[in-house]
């Protein structure tokens, strides 16, 4: 994997370390909480969230940016992270970032999966797939889009509307997942108060689309 080499370039990462790295046995971990999930079609309900870091993509209004730069974040083993999980008698997961399919995923899920434990996913689809999901939440994002190949992978599509042409935006985006795909607009955060009736008028005249909101950050949750 070429990216993760580009990643911690700053840290002169050992050959041995790129080699599990390159295996998904080691992940660069920015955070990971048990929480309940504030967003999309499985608001309300409990999971752990694992934060890979690491991420290009490169939106202006990311509000975990911190989560950029792979290098500052620990490569922590997978074992010890599904362990982790496991602590919390978790019954699902979700993966985010960043953007986490810039690693491979595949011995994480297969960890979790062997444990009972469901899989959810979060990404911008801007990178090949890994790992085996049980729930995938494509949003994606003007700045990289996704790989035509990853539209047929989403079970729900969320997308973040920042101006009035990110209407537009999520029509296009629309039109390539599947027609039993859930739709999503959801108000980018600093900008709520403005968009949000915006988004609630659109929802409206177009009901083949849902309402998303951050109801973590409104509880004052992780």
């Amino acid at each position: 994997m070429v990216l993760l080499r580009i990643v911690y370039s700053t840290k002169n990462i050992v050959p041995q370390d790129q080699v599990l790295l390159d295996e998904g046995k080691l992940l660069p971990l920015m955070e990971a909480f048990y929480t309940i999930q504030g967003e999309g079609y499985n608001t309300g309900k409990a999971a752990y969230f694992i934060r890979v870091g690491g991420c290009d993509v490169g939106c202006h209004w990311c509000d975990v940016k911190e989560s950029w730069d792979a290098s500052i974040h620990p490569l922590t083993p997978t074992r010890q992270i599904v362990q982790n999980v496991l602590s919390e008698s978790a019954k699902a997961v979700v993966v985010t970032g960043g953007e986490p399919f810039m690693y491979n995923l595949t011995e994480l899920t297969r960890q979790l999966k062997q444990q009972g434990v469901g899989t959810f996913i979060e990404t911008s689809g801007a990178y090949a797939f890994s790992g085996t999901w049980d729930w995938v939440c494509l949003s994606p994002k003007k700045t990289k889009k996704p790989l035509p190949e990853n539209y047929a992978h989403a079970h729900e599509l969320k997308i973040i509307i920042h101006n009035k042409h990110d209407f537009v935006w999520a029509e296009e985006e629309a039109s390539k997942v599947s027609a039993s795909c859930y739709l999503f607009l959801q108000p980018e955060w600093s900008k709520r108060e403005e968009i949000t009736p915006l988004l609630v008028a659109y929802v409206k005249q177009h009901p083949k689309w849902m309402v998303s909101l951050q109801t973590h950050k409104y509880i004052h949750i992780p």
